[in-house]
């Protein structure tokens, strides 16, 4: 009965790829000043993804709705997925199927695609973007301590692949496109750009240039630092890990928006809730986990630094841990436990707090705050936004700052505090225009962290997040 109904399954999902995919939304393209993603017809977008590398090796068709209902409703809108998983590619998928026969990247098995056809559409369905690594880094660049076993690609076979997997979506107005996989562009001085290339310039073709492709770098690593001058790179990715508490993402994201061709980049994987708070290749829980503070201050920092949107992960999600197979670096929980955890909702509540304002044409600006800057876990990240109508103070520790305000266009100023634990609003009132305002939370101290929003009041903007 499974194999009966994964057929029918398979034959709806081809035919509905094969016919022409009705838009929610647009697809997305960068924004004419190369700061943003915004849709075809300019409305902006806010990048809010969940790491869920390994969702079509691990999970049922059920399960996939089950985790894709979770996360839209949440407001994620974009969904990071590997096609061709780490490790053994023989490891068959909950169907029993493998990638590709033979090892072969020319000779894809229909059957284990169908899968990632599925969640396309179940995606496309919830008004989310899947965006997808066309192979885990492995395949090829040669792990470290490895004989080279899992590497299956060069230059050869990765245009015909990625032209295969281009053509495959090219209807789908929600699929972006990922190179690498947690891996460098050179490595022990083997330069594996011409082979990412190739797989790119396939991809490209075959969905008709109308996809946006980017790269996905290792710990603690910018895309640009490899891929920033490829004509393919739409925008940059950067992995500020998960080895140490407050890397400094807000440094990595104003270095990339400081180089040319100016393109748009953010975060794509922080710290994951729940990770062991240990440096790699040890990873153990002798020092605690990160926990949902840990993981806001650098979503918001991220992204107040200048960052087109943010991704959120969790440890148990992202490898989607169960009770069949080993667990990866001490992961404390199974994946469906692991769905309601705090960061997720707090998550949701940075997308509506950005989207309760104009997003296009912001501005990173550490001269709005004059005195109680902070470093390290302390450090504060301000934006002005929209012509200098508002702007937004992400306070990690809660504390008095003093502000200058006097970029604002207008006499008055309307300023609000921002909960970024609960996404709740409280108006603090308005005041007369000056040089300079001192402003305290309603709980300062560690693990207290809020958001300082100021408004030019002849704009009328919602309450901060509505």
């Amino acid at each position: 009965m499974k194999r009966i109904w994964f057929s029918l399954c398979f034959v709806f999902v081809v035919l509905a790829a094969s016919a022409q995919v009705s838009k929610t939304s647009g697809r997305l393209i960068v924004s004419k000043d190369g700061r943003d993603l915004q849709y075809e017809d300019g409305a902006p977008f806010f990048w809010l993804g969940d790491t869920a590398w390994e969702l079509i090796n691990k999970l049922t068709l059920n399960e996939i709705k089950l985790y894709l209902d979770n996360r839209a409703s949440k407001g994620f809108n974009v969904i990071q997925l590997t096609a061709l998983s780490t490790g053994d590619l023989n490891k068959p998928n909950r169907y029993g199927e493998i990638p590709l026969h033979n090892l072969d990247p020319l000779t894809p098995n229909e059957k284990y695609f169908a899968i990632l056809d599925s969640v396309v559409e179940l995606s496309r369905k919830r008004h989310m973007f899947v965006a997808i690594v066309a192979t885990w880094g492995d395949k090829v660049v040669k792990p470290t301590g490895s004989d080279g076993g899992s590497v299956i690609f060069d230059k050869n076979n990765a245009y015909p692949y990625g032209k295969w997997m281009g053509s495959r979506y090219k209807k789908f107005s929600n699929v972006i496109w990922i190179m690498g996989g947690d891996v460098p562009g050179e490595k022990d001085a083997v330069d594996y750009r011409p082979i990412w290339r190739e797989m790119a310039r396939g991809i490209g073709e075959g969905c008709n240039h109308q996809c946006l492709i980017t790269y996905h770098p290792n710990g603690e690593r910018s895309s640009s630092q490899w891929m920033q001058s490829e004509e393919w790179m739409d925008f940059n990715m950067i992995q500020s890990s998960h080895g140490r508490r407050n890397a400094p993402v807000w440094e990595m994201i104003k270095r990339d928006r400081s180089l040319t061709p100016v393109i748009p980049v953010l975060d794509s994987e922080p710290n994951y809730e729940d990770h062991p708070m240990s440096p790699w290749p040890t990873w153990k829980s002798d020092s605690g986990y990160f926990r949902d503070y840990d993981v806001r201050k650098q979503l918001y920092r991220a992204v107040f630094s200048g960052g087109c949107g943010v991704t959120y992960g969790h440890h148990a999600i992202w490898q989607f841990v169960n009770e069949r197979d080993p667990v990866i670096n001490y992961a404390e929980r199974g994946w469906v436990n692991a769905l309601d955890r705090p960061g997720a909702f707090q998550a949701g509540y940075l997308r509506k707090l950005m989207e309760s304002r104009p997003l296009l044409g912001r501005k990173p600006d550490e001269t709005i705050i004059m005195e109680g800057q902070g470093e390290k876990g302390q450090l504060i990240e301000a934006f002005r936004g929209d012509n200098d109508n508002y702007a937004m103070i992400y306070i990690p520790v809660g504390r008095k700052i003093s502000i200058d305000p006097s970029f604002l266009k207008s006499k008055k100023i309307a300023a609000w505090w921002f909960n970024p634990k609960d996404g709740a609003a409280l108006n603090i009132g308005t005041f007369q225009q000056a040089k300079h305002l001192d402003f305290i939370p309603p709980v300062s101290g560690s693990e207290n962290d809020w958001v300082l929003v100021l408004d030019n009041p002849a704009k009328n903007y919602s309450i901060p997040g509505k």
